[in-house]
């Protein structure tokens, strides 16, 4: 099995990937109620169920496939991902980040909707362009009828840090 290449890509800090592509980590969203936004055990970080909060509120509400559309949820979790790095930056810092271990993706679909893993693509191709190789991970993307606030999309993340 080969190595992957360092996060970021090659002699490049995810911090540094960032900056090049633009990207601005938001600050921690505050939790919706008795959570932390991430824990620390041994050499992973967890990450809680991260909405797409911007501004402190969601950009849209309602289900993928209705209200919502494919790409604008795939966008969306584009933005979870960004959510769920600023808790583990606000916990650890974004650079102790040596890859990227799982993604699991829950999406609001209306009735009849089945394409979460587009959906949940946001998430997953953000963090190959921040951690490169080291970005490949695990995933699962669930249909699911609600989530919190109404939000179309949640994503929770589990990293290995150095």
């Amino acid at each position: 099995m080969s190595t992957p290449e360092p996060p970021g890509g090659r002699n490049r800090t995810p911090s540094a990937r960032l900056a090049e592509l633009g990207i601005e980590l938001p600050a921690t969203v505050a939790p919706l109620a008795a959570y932390v936004p991430a824990v620390r055990t041994g050499n992973l970080v967890f990450t809680a169920g991260q909405l797409p909060m911007t501004g402190g509120r969601l950009p849209a509400t309602g289900k993928v496939g209705a209200e919502v559309s494919a790409d604008q949820a795939n966008r969306l979790a584009r933005q979870c991902a960004l959510n769920a790095l600023a808790a583990v930056d606000s916990l650890v810092g974004i650079d102790s980040v040596v890859r990227v271990v799982k993604v699991v993706g829950f999406v609001a679909s209306a009735p009849g909707f089945v394409g979460q893993p587009g959906v949940i693509n946001g998430a997953s191709e953000l963090f190959g362009e921040v951690f490169g190789d080291a970005g490949a991970h695990a995933r699962s993307a669930v249909g699911v009828s609600a989530l919190p606030l109404d939000s179309p999309v949640e994503v929770e993340v589990v990293v290995e840090v150095g």
